[in-house]
């Protein structure tokens, strides 16, 4: 039986704006399973980001349970998080958030040495996964030396490094033109295909929704 990867039961989450509390998720039950492509939409505001950050372990919910791998994320301790997360998950974000003053190679093996993995076995596996998409003659390169797509693809190679069981992605070609978007969404499917690393995309763009296995829109603080 394929066991969730991620759960989560009856998750709300609500904010204070001045003294006035604002209801952002309201009631979620979602589960994501291996190999799974989903695609989270919805207008701006509706709590996407907020969602992502709370199955990822990355915020609390203000009500409700999200679990990871069977673990319950909200009596971890931060540094048991950590691991778990750097385990268990993998994260792609709009503006990338590469370490400026690493190489690209440096930058996709952090994961794999914040795990303990000697310096020459994560850059060994760095190589080969920046390889995989298509980044072989830019290792060296820092960020800024980069250009978007390419930076696209060391934070999708640095997500993927530790083969993770799941994927978050959060409006990845969102700041790229639409031919590096669709090579972009395409290593990622591809990788998703291979390694059966379930995907959760976050986006506003329908036509790559529309490629995902299931569309999710969340309105009012439900999923629909």
């Amino acid at each position: 039986m394929n066991k969730a990867i991620i759960q989560c039961h009856g998750l709300y989450k609500s904010y204070l704006d001045g003294k006035t509390s604002v209801n952002v998720l309201n009631g979620i039950d979602f589960s994501i399973y291996s190999g799974d492509r989903i695609a989270i939409i919805g207008p701006s505001g509706s709590g996407k980001s907020t969602l992502l950050h709370l199955l990822g372990g990355l915020d609390n919910p203000t009500e409700g349970q999200v679990f990871v791998d069977g673990l319950d994320w909200q009596p971890m301790s931060e540094k048991n998080r950590c691991m778990t997360r750097n385990k268990c998950l993998g994260f792609v974000y709009q503006f990338h958030h590469l370490l400026p003053e690493f190489t690209a190679m440096e930058n996709v093996a952090m994961p794999l040495l914040l795990a303990g993995m000697s310096v020459k076995m994560a850059q060994k596996k760095s190589k080969e996964i920046l390889g995989e998409v298509g980044l072989l003659q830019r290792l060296f390169h820092k960020p800024s030396q980069l250009s978007g797509g390419e930076r696209s693809r060391v934070a999708i190679a640095r997500a993927l490094i530790h083969e993770p069981r799941c994927v978050f992605a959060d409006e990845p070609t969102g700041n790229l033109d639409q031919a590096t978007a669709a090579k972009v969404f395409e290593i990622m499917l591809n990788l998703n295909i291979q390694m059966q690393t379930a995907l959760v995309i976050v986006t506003h763009d329908l036509q790559l929704s529309q490629q995902m296995q299931k569309s999710i829109v969340l309105h009012e603080g439900k999923l629909l």
